[in-house]
């Protein structure tokens, strides 16, 4: 029955990564209203506009990616729909590589951020980087026909790529009981974001039947029935 409870929960988890692609999505939006709607020039925002395409590239590639993956984790879709998962795949890897290279291009050229630093920086260098070496292995795996593998890697991507909504609601509690983060405090709150997916990835990883890890073997094509494919800021 497709309203068992079973089902429900299935669906609470797109749901919930939905949800989690709003918030970052919610600032992008108000970044470009600033971009183009003739905000005030601030120490804070002068970085987008002295090169304002590198972040709209951000925000555009990494709202679909976070988007397109979320439905990738609903099985009730992929068996509906022949061919959901290879097709939704195909758009959002791209835009998922994209993603992490326009991050890397923002975190290595553009000016820190008041509150940022070195720190930041380089947890931005190297989250950016593993989510693009996440993906081009998920890739070169499925073209392999080793899906297993090619499972394991995409959803490290799409963790790392859920980091900015994550990381909102790390921030959270020292916004409101201490104030605006800044230095190794914020860079501590940014790595808690990235590395809580991680590991809520690498349980859902041990937790499936068999315990899937990306040293094993290639073996034979079997039916896909688990999820699939699936922001430096």
């Amino acid at each position: 029955m497709t309203n068992s409870p079973h089902h429900r929960r299935q669906g609470l988890v797109p749901a919930g990564l939905v949800l989690l692609t709003v918030v970052p999505t919610a600032g992008g939006a108000v970044r470009i209203a600033e971009l183009f709607g003739g905000a005030e020039v601030t120490q804070e925002n002068a970085r987008f506009f002295a090169a304002p395409a590198p972040v709209l590239v951000h925000i555009f590639s990494a709202t679909l990616f976070c988007l397109l993956g979320a439905f990738q984790f609903a099985p009730a879709l992929r068996r509906r729909r022949n061919g959901w998962h290879r097709a939704a795949g195909r758009v959002a890897a791209p835009l998922g590589l994209v993603a992490a290279l326009s991050g890397l291009w923002m975190s290595a050229l553009y000016p820190d951020a008041p509150g940022d630093g070195l720190p930041v920086r380089l947890l931005r260098l190297g989250f950016g980087s593993l989510m693009a070496g996440s993906i081009v292995l998920g890739f070169l795996a499925a073209r392999n026909r080793d899906f297993r593998t090619h499972r394991v890697w995409m959803m490290r991507g799409y963790a790392i790529g859920q980091g900015a909504g994550t990381q909102a609601f790390t921030h959270l509690p020292w916004l409101l009981l201490v104030g605006m983060p800044t230095g190794n405090v914020r860079a501590g709150l940014m790595a808690a974001g990235w590395v809580i997916n991680l590991a809520v990835v690498e349980w859902f990883i041990r937790r499936r039947r068999g315990g899937v890890r990306t040293g094993d073997a290639v073996r034979p094509a079997a039916p896909v029935t688990t999820p699939g494919t699936m922001s430096p800021r």
